[in-house]
């Protein structure tokens, strides 16, 4: 099982954004971790991907807050990817929910293409973007 390490570049400049992107990085690691441990209870790992997916939204909504105050002119485009995040996580709930057992696997594989992704590319022009991160 391989879980996140937080790097450097997950940070974009922005105290409240940055906090919340550790909390995730370490709840989403709770969840691969308790995914991974075949003692335990399903339904304890579904709770932890049920908050999971309930913390990503709530973080995304302050991100794409920030956006708007800020005019950012690739909101769209950025709320989208996080959309795509947000499906995913339903659907690997849905499908352990059904029984699968390759949830740990699917799940540490997207979150982590994800997150890498996603900060190298949207989080990181949103970052260049910000007055005085030139």
């Amino acid at each position: 099982m391989s879980g996140i390490k937080w790097r450097a570049e997950f940070e974009i400049g922005i105290p409240d954004v940055d906090h919340e992107h550790r909390e995730l990085v370490d709840w989403i690691n709770q969840a691969l971790l308790a995914s991974a441990d075949a003692t335990q209870d399903r339904d304890v790992v579904l709770d932890l991907l049920g908050e999971i997916h309930t913390k990503v939204s709530a973080h995304f909504a302050l991100e794409e807050r920030v956006m708007r105050e800020r005019g950012y002119d690739q909101l769209r485009e950025h709320k989208q990817d996080h959309e795509l995040l947000l499906d995913d996580i339903r659907d690997i709930m849905d499908e352990y929910e059904a029984g699968s057992d390759s949830v740990e696997e699917r799940f540490s594989e997207r979150i982590s293409e994800w997150f890498g992704l996603h900060f190298r590319t949207h989080d990181a022009r949103f970052h260049r973007h910000l007055p005085g991160s030139h």
